[in-house]
């Protein structure tokens, strides 16, 4: 686990894949446990306040507060436009277009825990928005493309970057729930960066977060 920023107020660190972003309930790791120990290692009072949450199979940046009084402001602020988070996914294919916008309308299964797209409002449904540029497409032994792709997630829908980009039959690579058949790494997405004013100080804050140089982000270096 790495510290990318800390203040008195808050904390954002670097979530590794597989651990859980809240209060495991199968005994496992989770960074809420992890960040307690490491205020307590440091002779502070070892509260951390629940923020948001990312899939346990994804990484990168996440905010925590440090304060009790804080976690509201800092849960209102990541549902709100000042809270700008980028994200990288390595997808199947290729886009049409380098960059663009997709805007779809969401519904959760809450029993099989699995959104799709649809063309129907109703009950559950919601509007799903985001931003897409590709930065890198690179081309496998097997002729098979993959393209690296830079998202600015607009709403914060479940599972939305995997169910948008999955129903344009372009996968996330190693996202077999969604449709991919590679299951040589864990699914490629990755919480790149997050930008906010804070909500005490009003000082910008950037904390950027890169994906480990491991399959498949390893081959756009080539």
């Amino acid at each position: 686990m790495k510290i990318l920023y800390e203040d008195r107020y808050l904390i954002v660190c670097e979530k590794p894949v597989g651990v859980e972003s809240q209060r495991s309930s199968k005994g496992g790791e989770d960074i809420l446990s992890l960040l307690e120990k490491y205020r307590a290692d440091k002779g502070e009072e070892a509260f951390i306040g629940l923020v948001h949450r990312l899939d346990t199979a994804t990484g990168g940046a996440m905010i925590y507060s440090k304060r009790a009084d804080m976690t509201g402001k800092l849960s209102a602020l990541v549902q709100s436009a000042d809270y700008k988070k980028t994200y990288l996914a390595v997808v199947h294919g290729e886009p049409e277009e380098k960059s663009g916008e997709m805007r779809d309308l969401l519904f959760h299964d809450k029993i099989k825990n699995k959104s799709h797209v649809t063309d129907k409002k109703r009950a559950g449904v919601k509007e799903a928005v985001l931003n897409y540029r590709v930065l890198s497409t690179a081309e496998k032994d097997s002729g098979d493309k993959h393209s690296l792709v830079e998202i600015e997630l607009i709403t914060g829908r479940t599972h939305q970057i995997r169910v948008q980009f999955a129903s344009r039959q372009m996968p996330l690579v190693g996202d077999g729930k969604y449709g991919s058949r590679d299951n040589k790494a864990s699914m490629a997405l990755w919480s790149h960066k997050v930008e906010f004013t804070h909500p005490q100080t009003k000082k910008q804050v950037i904390a950027e977060s890169m994906p480990p140089e491991s399959y498949p982000w390893d081959i756009f270096k080539k």
